[in-house]
């Protein structure tokens, strides 16, 4: 595992939220692995993205030409690439990851992960999908995705795909297991 993409929001949330995605960026940047991220310099993606850049890491952002004055592009990161859409967003941050984390964020965080966790279903690529639950921020997600297995709707494999822990470095570690049982496969 060389890079780590995460889906976070444009707003700051709360105190805790903006907490672990500092400790994730410095996780990250501290493993030596590189950070893809929405490219904003706002809410939790510019925390995330300037803990890692102060680590010392290597951060891209991907953002689409019409977000870039709204979110502010991130000006300060190792590799700016500003894309046509929000559809080339997802494209170019999945192409420079090999794993993706979510922090707490609200409904674009929600479509990234879900689009990714899609893919990975249907067998598009075989990249870890993990999930930061801060204060219990995404409890009420996974007992839905429960719910959904209970009622035949989901399979428990596909349910098996969502990893998730409350710390950024339990989760890269969670992350990097399942690279390397990928790899074993």
């Amino acid at each position: 595992m060389r890079s780590v993409c995460v889906f976070c929001g444009a707003s700051m949330g709360t105190t805790a939220y903006q907490d672990a995605a500092r400790r994730t960026g410095q996780a990250i940047a501290g493993r030596g692995l590189r950070l893809v991220f929405g490219g904003g310099r706002v809410g939790l993606m510019g925390v995330v993205a300037d803990a890692a850049l102060a680590a010392g890491g290597e951060v891209i952002g991907v953002i689409p030409d019409s977000l870039a004055e709204l979110e502010i592009a991130h000006e300060g990161v190792t590799e700016l690439l500003v894309v046509g859409s929000m559809h080339e967003r997802k494209q170019r941050m999945h192409e420079h990851s090999d794993a993706f984390i979510a922090l707490p964020g609200g409904f674009g965080t929600l479509d990234e992960m879900f689009e990714t966790l899609t893919w990975r279903q249907l067998g598009y690529h075989g990249k870890p999908i993990g999930w930061l639950d801060v204060d219990g921020y995404y409890e009420a997600l996974f007992a839905m995705m429960d719910r959904a297995v209970a009622d035949g709707l989901l399979g428990a494999e596909s349910r098996a795909l969502c990893l998730r822990a409350q710390e950024p470095a339990a989760l890269l570690d969670l992350c990097r297991e399942a690279v390397g049982r990928s790899a074993e496969s």
